[in-house]
């Protein structure tokens, strides 16, 4: 269903008759248009969306020549990932009037801030917690200096506030 906009709004609209909690839908990053995605699962009922997840990749061992990872494939993460992050959440957001949580490797408060202006109205921090159990802390110090070096009083006033050139 992560991959067929009807089946992951049909999904959507299962569980959002089964709750009136807040329903965030996670959307697969694997897809050609990731607005349309977008627009199946809030027409469906979702309060929200995240993305990305991780990107299918692979890996092989040279020497053995056979993949390293069991399944043959897994989930690529990490700081390669956010420009095709940061992308997606700016897709997104030209979609859906509902909130995005942007993800997909944030290792720095500019990152962060960089998601935020794509659009997202929150984000969330993954890999960079493997390395530095800080991270969160300091990206969060990082957009409020951020906010005072640029005279921003509310964070939303940075949503979605990217200066298209064309």
């Amino acid at each position: 269903f992560g991959t067929d906009p009807a089946l992951a709004a049909e999904v959507v609209k299962t569980v959002r008759a089964a709750t009136t909690l807040p329903l965030i839908t996670k959307l697969s990053p694997n897809v050609s248009n990731i607005g349309e995605f977008a627009r199946a699962v809030e027409a469906a009922g979702s309060d929200a969306v995240s993305l990305i997840n991780t990107i299918t990749a692979m890996a092989i061992d040279i020497e053995t020549r056979k993949p390293k990872i069991a399944n043959r494939t897994g989930g690529f993460s990490g700081p390669a990932l956010k420009p095709i992050a940061v992308r997606m959440v700016y897709q997104t957001a030209q979609a859906v009037k509902i909130p995005i949580i942007g993800m997909g490797g944030i290792m720095t408060a500019e990152d962060a801030i960089e998601m935020i202006l794509a659009g997202a109205t929150a984000v969330s921090v993954g890999t960079a917690n493997f390395t530095n159990p800080s991270v969160t802390m300091e990206i969060a110090d990082g957009i409020k200096n951020y906010m005072e070096c640029h005279q921003v009083a509310d964070i939303r006033e940075l949503v979605g506030a990217v200066h298209d050139r064309f």
